[in-house]
């Protein structure tokens, strides 16, 4: 008999009257209650075979004051009468303990956008069914003579935020990925995958991609570095626009004078066009920010043009405008964030990005990434699990993974062709992106 395994989260109208009787107890001016909750399970397998399975279960709730002029911050993992009036003593007595200072706004009410971000089928996976779909990629890689390792998550979450000022937002989801690294004798094969419903990753499509790869990625020798013509897959692209996001796209890394945004010039290529936008269905939507503002889309790079950043309470009273719900817990250090990027496609069909290149180098994906420069935008890092060689419009040999230093508007400034097609790329710590794969005029590889 399978086991059960269903998420179980706090009911919406509970949730809220917790919160609700919370600010009610408050002596503070201002008073702010975040909750966030999970449940999930993974599954892990390498050699082949699976060697553990987890599942994870807890809440956090969060509790920000603003007295006097003072911010006094503090949490707990327990929803309860008695955890309440911890945290929220706790928080005023830090409060009271300091200085005056800059308060980070909280905001009033606004209606914020309702997205479906649920599936039942997510929601109710069950470690079978990750086993089925690990089993079809494990026993694929043996007949191959190759070994599969990897990871299989799903679960789901909620987040509820409400403030003095009359704020209650709420909204719940699931979450499903897997990635895998099957590995050769002499060399290894990258593929991953994500959704809101779990029935939407194809166990043979990604077992195709990362055993296809891992054949192809044998052997691998050196090439020269240089600068080279290039095709990064959509994993590669995905981290790039990561990194913009770190570095460029937030209105405090503005107004402090480390972004390499310029408003109003041209620094891509004309046919790029990146954006961030947090109920787009086709990403992984969250319709407020973590101060719980509404989300709005925001054009960062409209035809190669920098247009637009991205706000959080605090920037956006410095600058006197208004949030674009791009906060992240207030008050931080961090400022406003774009999760929920997106890049716009081409036209090119993926498998012809390659088709009139006279000598490149195909990337799959990028590893150990790290900021050189962020106002003139330069990363560093590593290519991965398939680099290789393109010569006269084809694939023709893997190459040893390459160390890359370069500037991500130059690469982008060199667009060339964009895929037609886009995946959406789930990231590792928060949010998501949907990408293409791009060629590139030029890419700096030093060694």
């Amino acid at each position: 008999m399978k086991s059960i395994e269903v998420a179980r989260l706090t009911e919406e109208g509970e949730l809220k009257r917790f919160m609700v009787g919370l600010l009610q107890r408050s002596p503070a001016q201002q008073t702010e209650v975040m909750v966030t909750e999970w449940d999930s399970a993974l599954t892990r397998f390498a050699n082949n075979g699976i060697h553990q399975n987890v599942a994870e279960r807890d809440v956090s709730v969060r509790v920000r004051v603003v007295k006097d002029g003072k911010t006094g911050v503090a949490s707990i993992n327990q929803m309860n009468e008695s955890a309440a009036s911890d945290v929220l003593n706790r928080a005023v007595a830090i409060a009271e303990l300091q200085p005056k200072g800059e308060v980070v706004p909280m905001p009033g009410p606004a209606k914020s956008q309702r997205v479906e971000t649920w599936s039942d089928a997510t929601a109710s996976a069950t470690p079978e069914e990750r086993a089925d779909f690990v089993e079809a990629i494990c026993a694929r890689a043996k007949r191959a003579g190759l070994k599969a390792f990897g990871a299989y998550s799903t679960g789901a979450e909620q987040l509820a935020i409400a403030n003095s000022l009359g704020v209650l937002h709420h909204h719940r989801s699931t979450k499903a990925t897997v990635n895998s690294v099957v590995m050769g004798e002499a060399g290894s094969g990258y593929a991953d995958r994500g959704a809101i419903d779990v029935r939407q990753l194809d166990k043979n499509d990604l077992a195709d991609e990362v055993i296809d790869k891992a054949q192809r990625n044998q052997n691998a020798q050196p090439i020269e570095p240089g600068v080279y013509e290039v095709v990064l897959e959509e994993y590669a692209v995905a981290e790039m626009l990561e990194f913009m996001s770190f570095t460029g796209f937030s209105a405090l890394a503005a107004q402090e004078d480390r972004s390499f945004m310029r408003p109003g010039e041209r620094i891509t290529g004309e046919s790029v066009n990146i954006w961030d936008d947090g109920v787009d269905p086709s990403g992984v939507p969250t319709p407020f920010d973590f101060e719980g503002v509404p989300k709005q889309r925001v054009n960062l790079i409209e035809g190669g043009v920098a247009s637009g950043l991205v706000y959080d309470m605090q920037t956006a009273q410095r600058a006197g405008r208004q949030s674009t719900g791009h906060g992240l817990p207030a008050p931080n250090t961090e400022g406003p964030f774009a999760v929920n990027l997106f890049m716009g496609p081409g036209t090119t069909p993926k498998a012809d990005l390659a088709s009139d290149i006279k000598r490149g180098i195909w990337v799959t994906r990028f590893w150990y990434v790290r900021v050189v420069h962020p106002k003139a935008s330069i990363i560093t890092g590593m290519t991965r699990e398939g680099t290789f060689l393109i010569e006269n419009g084809r694939i023709t040999r893997p190459v040893k993974d390459l160390r890359f230093t370069q500037s991500m508007l130059d690469a982008l400034n060199g667009t060339l062709a964009i895929s037609q097609s886009t995946k959406l790329e789930i990231s590792e710590y928060l949010g998501a992106a949907r990408v293409p794969a791009v060629r590139l005029k030029a890419f700096t590889f030093t060694s």
